[in-house]
Parts: structure tokens; C-alpha cells; sequence
């Protein structure tokens, strides 16, 4: 099945500021209704090309949902991937406070809810979501559920009584340099030190990194830079116990997918979550076994993929 693809650049709601929305559907496909449209966030260090269109085993997770029927549109927000970058990444990162917050990001995703379902003539969509992607996605849909359809939730940040490990400590200046090549010791070393060798598959990981890195056309091939806003919300609400919303506000249909050597978003803390969402019409939960945080990327992703589909597939009437 051939797949079309096309790249928009929207304006958000700070001048100067605009924000790459990448399209994926199948050929010949031009009319979609809400369950068939679908919006995709990243997470916080991430961009969403280098976590959801990433061609490993001959298909990403965009080109998975659009052969499925899908018409998949993927936001990167301000300073990530295609998107502009915030003035503050001209300067050395320790002039500035630290940039990007979760705020700025429901911002951004909302200008993309925006324009999708304007160009599309929809008055809702689906939202799937990644980590930092889903504590942003999460506060949309608590104060805009009539724009939301469903809620897909792969390891959305939330709640913990510990130091995440993206928080790399000390002081934050306005972004970071991630080194991409080293992402692949802390990425494995989640998993059991005998499964660890077979969690991604050969040749996976260095289409991601290269995947990575390109998503920072200003970066100098071996470090992507990243805002901090993310972490100084881990450190001032994430993990203060002050969550940004509450998931008792969200008021549509909810997945949630996680994976059992998630060392970022813990069980624990996937479970609290879960059970907060009580004005869910339903909610699931879908563990993935011999998993990490970037389960997407993984051996066992297909699993992730699917329940995320089958969830998606399924009929939903608010009247029943």
C-alpha cells in the first residue's frame, strides 16, 4: 500500500513561532470522519518523527495506523523536530530559565487540534500521546474533551515519590544536549541484564539515532538538543506531588499502554493514574511484556501498535 506523505507549517500562538505537522494516509484515501483521525505528541526529549516515523522493519508507527486506515497527522511543539526553535536556543543554554514548559506544549498541541480538524471539517479527533507527550496531551483533554474522541497513552509522565531519570539534576539552563549514542546504554540497561542484548533489533537502533540527530538541523551530528521546560515541571509539579491537571476531568474513552521494565514511568505510578480516571465512559490498560519506556521502538512495538489500533477500531457511542 503506497503512502502519501505531506509536511504543514501552522502558526502557533506566539509570533514568530510555528509548528511542523506531519501528514501520513493512504493513497487514494481523502475523506476521513473523527474515529479515523488521529494526532500524535511526542515526548520530552524527542521529536515526533524520531519517535513515531521512524521506518525500522520497513514501517513506522504512522505508516502501521495509515495502512490501517488512518489518516495520521503527527505535532512536533515549539524547539523540537521541524517546528521553530524559541530565541533562547541561539544563546548558550545557561543565559535562560529553562524553556518549553508543559503549558507552552498544551499551547502547541492545541493549535494543531486546531488546525487539523479545520482543514479536515471535523469537530473532534483522536489524540495518542507518548510520556511528557501524554501528561500534555492528558491536560488538553481534561479542559477540551469535546474536541477528543479517544485518548491513547503510551507511559504518560505522571506522579512519582522519586527522581525520574530524565532529570539529569543540577541546575537547568533553557535546553540540553542529549548525546544521541549514548541513549542506547540507559535505553537496554532498563531491561534485565540477560534480555537486554535482544531488546532492540539489529541495525533499530542506529536508523533511530540517525533519525534522532537530523531532527536538530542545528545541532553538531552527535548531540540534539532539548528544552528543559519538561524537567523543571518534573521537578516543580511531577514529582512535588502538584499534577498540572487532574485526570478525573477527562471525560472520553482512555487507553493506557505500558510496559513492565518502564523505569520511567514506573508501575506504580501507571496504576495511580489509572485509577484517577473516573469519568472515563471506559479506560484500559495493556501491558506489554519484556518492554521499556520506548516500547514503540522495541521488538515486542507491534503489540503497542495493536492495541492501540484495536482500541481506535472499536465503536464508541456516548448514547449507549
Amino acid at each position: 500500500m503506497d503512502i502519501v506523505t505531506e509536511d504543514f507549517l501552522i502558526d502557533s500562538d506566539t509570533p514568530g513561532i510555528r509548528l511542523q505537522l506531519r501528514r501520513k494516509r493512504a493513497a487514494g484515501a481523502a475523506a476521513f470522519g473523527p474515529d479515523r483521525t488521529l494526532l500524535l505528541m511526542h515526548g520530552a526529549t524527542y521529536s515526533s518523527a524520531s519517535l513515531f516515523d521512524v521506518p525500522v522493519g520497513g514501517f513506522s508507527f504512522m505508516d502501521y495506523l495509515a495502512r490501517h486506515g488512518y489518516d495520521v497527522w503527527a505535532v512536533d511543539a515549539r524547539g523540537y523536530g521541524g517546528s521553530s526553535r524559541p530565541p533562547e536556543m541561539a544563546d548558550p543554554p545557561d543565559r535562560h530559565l529553562p524553556i518549553g514548559r508543559t503549558a507552552s506544549g498544551v499551547r502547541d498541541l492545541g493549535a494543531a487540534v486546531d488546525f487539523v480538524l479545520a482543514h479536515c471539517g471535523l469537530e473532534k479527533l483522536n489524540l495518542v500521546a507518548m510520556s511528557w507527550g501524554g501528561s500534555v496531551a492528558g491536560a488538553y483533554t481534561a479542559a477540551h474533551g469535546a474536541r477528543v474522541a479517544k485518548l491513547a497513552l503510551v507511559a504518560p509522565l505522571w506522579l512519582s515519590d522519586r527522581p525520574l531519570p530524565v532529570d539529569p539534576g543540577g541546575a537547568l539552563g533553557a535546553y540540553r544536549h542529549v548525546p544521541v549514542a549514548k541513549a542506547r546504554e540507559r535505553w537496554v540497561g532498563a531491561a534485565p541484564p540477560d534480555r537486554r542484548a535482544g531488546l532492540i533489533p539489529d541495525g533499530w537502533f542506529e536508523v533511530w539515532a540517525d533519525a534522532a540527530l537530523r531532527s536538530d538541523p542545528d545541532g553538531d551530528g552527535v548531540t540534539m538538543r532539548a528544552v528543559n521546560g519538561p524537567i523543571q515541571d518534573i521537578r516543580d509539579h511531577w514529582t512535588a506531588g502538584r499534577p498540572l491537571y487532574d485526570p478525573a476531568d477527562i471525560t472520553v474513552p482512555v487507553l493506557q499502554v505500558h510496559a513492565e521494565w518502564d523505569i520511567d514511568v514506573t508501575v506504580d505510578t501507571a496504576r495511580d493514574f489509572f485509577c484517577r480516571l473516573t469519568a472515563a465512559p471506559y479506560r484500559r490498560w495493556v501491558e506489554i511484556g519484556e518492554g521499556t519506556h520506548m516500547v514503540l521502538m522495541e521488538k515486542n512495538r507491534l503489540q503497542a501498535f495493536d492495541a492501540v489500533r484495536r482500541f481506535l477500531d472499536e465503536s464508541y457511542s456516548p448514547e449507549v
